[in-house]
């Protein structure tokens, strides 16, 4: 039997229409503001092998998450305790394939005439799994014990009858319970939708005919990528990048080092020389680390490949067990995403010898933020979590884009009408910072301040990030863009500054939290930037008139919002610092 292209990518169009679908479900039916308004999560289609066939990238970390989940699920039910109406979960980084605890994974088998197909999965952050603080994320953790609730791979609901035992279990184990099960039960919902349309997709077009089109169009994506790759230069490269820390000893970098070989169409990452894992929880698994790789290759070949087990098959990687991207069980992994986008910038950088006109520059990384406690007016627990990104770093032929996510953290920003309504929590200011952007030929994108002032009494503060002490990198004699900062109290006596990562800080009523994230590293010599583009930075306000003069050479001063340039002291400058 053999599929028309016409028919195959119409069934392409349906799949990823599917798992769109789905992931639009999902974050209507969110509890939590994570997933409702953040989209802290990512849907999927699998078949019974446990391989993505179909997934809409939101999380691409979660091409490594969703297969590596299935296969502990796979092992530990056999097919005949798999039926019709069942719903697995687990969130167990060793035992499943969840990043770590907040993260759990919601996989319902799809049966078509009574015959298992395969799994609709859906994985979304909770808003608290247990732990030591509250948002289970502490940035001192030193084991995986400390971070939450733990499940392997259970049965959640059977024949469409939920197992109130885990729903106990859930419940006794999280400070927010009716938020944490609600998001599950929509996650669930969402994989529901997923198996009624795939039923329906099959009905319509046969169930052979799907699954050959699954299995035809993984082998497309690994051709496309495997093709684009065996038109780049044969040879070897590497490239390292740095974690602040791991929460624990502050003044130690983790060094996330990657060397690649590139032989015909096949590339092989080596991750050995990486640090050793790490005390905190700054380490990460290597299915992650998979999946950043074959991040780096989607952004690379096309970013319009389908997403499914193809893009696996192109990623060939070796690991150190025992160091921060293979730790050894019961090693801390909850702050694992700023290890994974230090990896993914790596990747990135390695990769570049290859594809030169694709190069970037380091970005400002992702950040968490984790204000827990008990409101008066309502007298129950709250949970208020964030998650922000920054700059981006400039591209080759383009500025980096400003107060956005990226690479692997593709979340929004949650809107201050949202946090005001439903926290007691105040936002009083959020702005782009001015020469936050490293300066280049092509400018980093700039990062963002963001303030807020605590309406409540015994606040418990968490926070996940990097880039306060490593500033994101320049490439090609590109500068280094600015780096992060927490302070809370800024401008006062009481003024303090924390870490970029860190656990349970105490504070209290009308105390203020300051965060300013980071601004992408610059690409290219800083003087060859054109001079309109520099002027046009100073009228948006992206450029001040000393980071002008100084990085760029370009003497202007500002009238009335304008700038108005000064031709022959630029020209000077310019001969000057060059």
């Amino acid at each position: 039997m053999t599929v028309d292209p016409i028919t195959l990518q119409v069934i392409q169009a349906r799949l990823a229409g599917i798992v769109q679908e789905m992931q639009n479900s999902l974050f209507r039916t969110g509890y939590s503001t994570i997933i409702r308004e953040s989209q802290d999560a990512s849907c999927a289609v699998l078949n019974t092998r446990g391989e993505v066939i179909a997934q809409h990238v939101v999380l691409p970390l979660h091409m490594g998450a969703f297969p590596a989940c299935a296969a502990a699920i796979l092992k530990t039910f056999a097919p005949d305790e798999i039926n019709d109406g069942d719903a697995f979960i687990t969130n167990h980084p060793y035992l499943g394939g969840s990043p770590h605890a907040p993260d759990m994974g919601v996989f319902t088998p799809i049966f078509y005439k009574s015959e298992w197909v395969g799994f609709a999965a859906n994985m979304a952050h909770k808003s608290d799994i247990g732990g030591t603080v509250p948002g289970s994320g502490s940035g001192t953790a030193r084991e995986i014990y400390q971070e939450g609730l733990h499940l392997p791979p259970v049965k959640f609901m059977t024949r469409l009858q939920p197992v109130k035992e885990i729903d106990a279990m859930i419940a006794a184990n999280s400070r927010t319970p009716g938020l944490v099960l609600g998001d599950l039960r929509g996650q669930v919902g969402a994989a529901r939708l997923g198996e009624r349309r795939i039923g329906e997709l099959m009905a319509r077009y046969g169930k052979e005919t799907i699954l050959q089109s699954t299995e035809l169009l993984s082998a497309h994506t690994e051709s496309r990528v495997r093709q684009a790759i065996s038109s780049w230069p044969d040879g070897e490269s590497e490239a390292e990048s740095f974690v602040d820390h791991d929460g624990i000893d502050l003044s130690k970098p983790i060094r996330i080092h990657v060397k690649v070989k590139k032989t015909g169409d096949r590339l092989h990452f080596d991750f050995s020389s990486s640090s050793d894992q790490t005390q905190g929880p700054a380490n990460i698994r290597p299915p992650l680390v998979r999946a950043a790789c074959a991040y780096c290759l989607v952004a690379l070949v096309d970013r319009f490949l389908p997403i499914n087990h193809g893009l696996a098959r192109c990623v060939d990687a070796t690991f150190r067990e025992g160091s921060v991207v293979d730790p050894r069980f019961p090693a801390a992994v909850n702050t694992y995403m700023p290890t994974a986008l230090t990896a993914a910038e790596a990747i990135l950088r390695a990769l570049a010898h290859f594809v030169p006109d694709k190069r970037i520059a380091g970005g400002s990384g992702s950040a968490a933020l984790v204000l827990g406690g008990r409101d008066a007016q309502s007298n129950r627990a709250y949970v208020h979590y964030e998650i922000f990104s920054g700059g981006t770093g400039a591209r080759a032929g383009k500025d980096g884009v400003s107060a956005t996510a990226f690479h692997l953290s593709n979340c929004r920003t949650a809107p201050i009408e949202i946090i005001e309504s439903e926290f007691p929590t105040r936002v009083e200011r959020f702005e782009m910072l001015a020469d936050s952007g490293g300066a280049g030929e092509w400018r980093g994108g700039l990062g963002f301040v963001r303030e807020y002032r605590l309406l409540a009494d015994d606040v418990r503060f968490s926070m996940r990030t990097d880039k306060h002490a490593v500033e994101p990198f320049g490439m090609s004699a590109g500068l280094p863009g600015g780096k992060g900062a927490c302070r809370i109290n800024a401008a006062t006596e009481s003024e303090k500054t924390l870490p970029s990562r860190f656990g349970d800080h105490r504070l209290g009523r009308n105390d203020t939290i300051r965060v300013e994230r980071p601004g992408g590293g610059g690409l290219g010599n800083p003087l060859h930037r054109p001079v309109e583009k520099v002027l046009e930075d100073l009228r948006q306000g992206y450029v001040s008139v000393g980071r002008a003069r100084d990085h760029y050479g370009v003497a202007a001063e500002m009238v009335d919002g304008e700038p108005l340039f000064h031709e022959g002291e630029t020209a000077h400058l310019r001969g000057k610092i060059g």
